[in-house]
């Protein structure tokens, strides 16, 4: 297993009357983040805030190409990012107990906090197709380049790591400073992670590690919305 530290790049805020950073998740151009009552959109150039969505926003949140899709508490919602209209919503499999949310392969990915589980779900039933186990509190869910990584965050400390998607075995892991939370984590489909802080307000980029065979990340949808966009 290798083990490192993070490398932090970058951070963004805090922001006027975000108390705590939930999900986060990318689409292509702008990075959302959950804030409780709100979703937010920042342009990730400048750190500015570009605008928010009025929807209940308590963990998770991913972006599938089209729609955003967030947790509020026991339900998750897929959202029209053009209107904010809530089209839909399922189950969710923690009921209540969830926290991180991702999209690939067709389906979401939810990480259960103090469970310790990612649960691959069905977006249109909720129905679970796959649970893999952590041995970690699970606060945010990632794919990148056919690679799942979770954040973690117990006491003081917190880590993103790589784990095999089949067996849950942990192959890498990325310590982040002490006091430094993760409470949230999408990949930008490339070379940087979006990580939420927590109750200090703040998205932080950090540095993905280098691959020799990388191509750029093309397993999550975001890449898909980044090509659409050129």
């Amino acid at each position: 297993m290798n083990q490192s530290s993070a490398q932090i790049i970058r951070e963004y805020g805090p922001y006027p009357d975000v108390d705590h950073v939930h999900g986060v998740t990318y689409d292509g151009q702008q990075v959302w983040f959950a804030a409780g009552d709100k979703l937010n959109a920042l342009d990730p150039a400048t750190g500015k805030r570009l605008r928010s969505i009025n929807v209940a926003a308590h963990a998770g949140t991913a972006f599938d190409g089209q729609h955003l899709f967030q947790i509020a508490e026991d339900r998750i919602q897929k959202i029209d990012p053009a209107t904010g209209r809530v089209l839909a919503t399922i189950p969710a499999p923690g009921g209540g107990g969830d926290s991180g949310l991702a999209w690939a392969e067709g389906t979401l990915w939810v990480g259960q906090y103090r469970d310790r589980k990612i649960h691959q779900v069905d977006p249109q039933s909720g129905a679970i197709l796959r649970t893999i186990e952590s041995n970690r509190f699970v606060t945010g869910v990632t794919w990148v380049d056919g690679e799942l990584w979770h954040g973690t965050w117990e006491n003081d400390a917190s880590e993103l790591r790589r784990v095999d998607p089949q067996t849950g075995e942990v192959l890498e892991q990325l310590a982040l400073p002490a006091g430094v939370g993760v409470s949230g984590l999408e990949s930008d489909g490339a070379d940087q992670f979006f990580c939420g802080g927590g109750d200090s307000g703040k998205i932080r980029a950090v540095r993905r590690p280098k691959r020799g065979s990388a191509k750029g990340g093309d397993t999550e949808a975001t890449a898909d919305a980044r090509r659409e966009s050129l």
